[in-house]
């Protein structure tokens, strides 16, 4: 008989991406491998194929050419690619982790990021692309946003590998780089979810580990800062530096270009969405793309405000 999910991993009754990240309080001491086995490999994953479960279904229009085909495209290949790079730089937090938990937490949190990659990459293959194709498709679709977003965020974060800076570390992935795209995670979860069933449960999937990423994250930088005040001042320019780069990026373009193909997409499958709202008042099939990258950008800002006081940098 094996032990019983935690709730927050548990596929039914953990809460969405913002409000997990926002309200939960975890640890590496609770999150470390033990956790991972029986919540997460035995839990959220239990059943599911390519990231989903089998009954998902990936409707017959997401595999034929067409705007909203190409939007998940576009946002699936750049999240694949995002995910490969954060599984590289984990590394490097394991290997200089401070204690065993946090080790092992880190060494789950590799793992999962090594495996949303997969899936990411996997449900563009369920969209027709031929495995052989992948590469060469997220170069043409998402080649340019990679190396004017992605590539900047980690020559960025260089100088603090170099310097075997392990809570800087921590900050860059939990603030800089997961603070900021996880709710542009949660936005794909809710407007895939009539659309591409498949796609929405495949960041269902990644948005539970996200929670426990941010939230351990937080604690390690917190108890970090209980014990050492002093570095305050540096861990908040640090932060300070990170979102300037963010601001100078043109990640909006992107969100624009994306969010402009997907609404193309949903103005012809308007029969699919209905009457379903995307957050409590709000038809999915009435915003625009502006309003919904405005939405997430509003979660983003939240979040941090509310992970910052948690950690002491407010």
């Amino acid at each position: 008989m094996t032990a019983p999910t935690s709730p927050e991993a548990d596929w039914n009754s953990a809460p969405n991406l913002i409000d997990g990240a926002m309200t939960l309080d975890l640890t590496p001491q609770q999150c470390n491998l033990d956790y991972w086995i029986t919540s997460v490999a035995q839990g959220t994953l239990q059943g599911l194929v390519g990231g989903h479960r089998p009954e998902a279904q990936i409707p017959a229009y997401m595999r034929e050419p067409g705007p909203l085909r190409d939007a998940l495209i576009s946002e699936l290949g750049f999240r694949s690619i995002a995910e490969e790079k954060a599984t590289r730089a984990i590394s490097d937090l394991v290997a200089i982790a401070p204690d065993l938990d946090t080790m092992e937490f880190y060494a789950t949190q590799l793992i999962d990021e090594a495996r949303h990659s997969r899936v990411f990459r996997g449900h563009l293959v369920e969209l027709g692309v031929p495995e052989r194709d992948l590469a060469a498709t997220i170069e043409a679709t998402s080649g340019k946003d990679i190396a004017q977003v992605l590539v900047p965020l980690e020559e960025f974060s260089e100088p603090v590998r170099q310097a075997k800076d392990f809570v800087g570390g921590v900050i860059v992935l939990t603030v800089l780089v997961e603070g900021v795209l996880a709710p542009a995670a949660e936005l794909s979860e809710r407007k895939w979810r009539k659309l591409d069933p498949a796609a929405a449960e495949i960041e269902r999937g990644a948005g539970i580990d996200e929670i426990r990423h941010l939230t351990v994250g937080s604690s390690v930088v917190r108890d970090y800062l209980k014990d050492r005040p002093d570095e305050k001042p540096r861990l908040a320019e640090l932060i300070a530096r990170g979102q300037e780069l963010w601001g100078s990026v043109p990640v909006l373009d992107m969100l624009l270009r994306r969010e402009a193909l997907f609404q193309e997409g949903l103005l012809q499958h308007t029969d699919v969405v209905g009457d379903y709202e995307i957050w409590p008042g709000r038809r999915l099939v009435e915003t625009t793309p502006e309003e919904r990258i405005e939405k997430a950008l509003g979660w983003s800002l939240d979040m941090q405000q509310t992970r910052m006081a948690y950690m002491g940098l407010a």
